[in-house]
């Protein structure tokens, strides 16, 4: 990462909003605060945040219609902070567009680490090669730039490098785990259906028709593939 980079915290909660921005301030990163979801999309569309922590139980607009508003406009990383303990928020969360996330109480330490990896996602070119063709999807990767049968197709960060993962090796099957280590550069097991919930967004945006795709196959009991015909 380049620079100094801007990260927006929407948290209602006083003490976690403050106890966030230290931490985040210590580890090199400035910090702009929202406390609900309408100054949040205010922020994002006046100051341009390089990255978003997004509490989910805001009050009044809550972090999924924000999240939802968001990727409108903006392909700006972002990390929901939640602590709901149903599964099915977070993966709704994901597949609006979230790249990641965490679930209260977490470590401090844990936040700037998500944030320092959600950002070198989103800043690396991640080397060997300029450009991958695979099939009807070419991926420039200096640009984090696709495009499928010559349309430009918008991907977030973790979107992007799980595509990029699975189009270097068509055919090649990866597990679940394995595509987490790929875009994380560590396993997490109790994430692994967040990779459902991105997929689901990739074939959304990529295949003809995303309930028969024929790019990201899956390739069931075990994980998924890149078509290799």
């Amino acid at each position: 990462m380049t620079g100094v980079k801007t990260v927006l915290v929407v948290e209602d909660e006083l003490k976690i909003s403050r106890l966030m921005r230290d931490y985040l301030e210590g580890a090199g990163f400035a910090v702009i605060e929202a406390s609900d979801g309408q100054a949040a999309i205010s922020l994002v569309r006046s100051q341009r945040p390089d990255m978003i922590v997004l509490d989910l139980g805001l009050p009044g607009m809550d972090g999924l219609d924000v999240t939802r508003r968001i990727r409108e406009t903006s392909s700006v990383p972002i990390i929901m902070v939640t602590a709901r303990v149903e599964e099915t928020d977070r993966i709704v969360g994901l597949e609006l567009g979230a790249d990641d996330y965490l679930t209260k109480p977490f470590s401090p330490k844990e936040l700037v680490a998500r944030v320092r990896a959600v950002l070198r996602r989103a800043d690396s070119t991640l080397g060997g090669g300029e450009l991958i063709r695979a099939g009807e999807v070419t991926l420039d990767i200096p640009k984090r730039r696709v495009t499928v049968r010559g349309e430009a197709v918008e991907l977030t960060a973790t979107e992007f490098d799980l595509l990029l993962t699975l189009a270097r090796h068509p055919g090649r099957i990866y597990t679940r785990a394995q595509l987490l280590d790929g875009v994380h550069g560590v396993s997490f097991e109790s994430y692994e259906r967040s990779v459902d919930a991105h997929i689901k967004n990739i074939r959304r945006k990529i295949e003809r028709d995303p309930r028969n795709p024929e790019l990201v196959l899956t390739v069931y009991g075990v994980g998924y593939r890149f078509t290799d015909a």
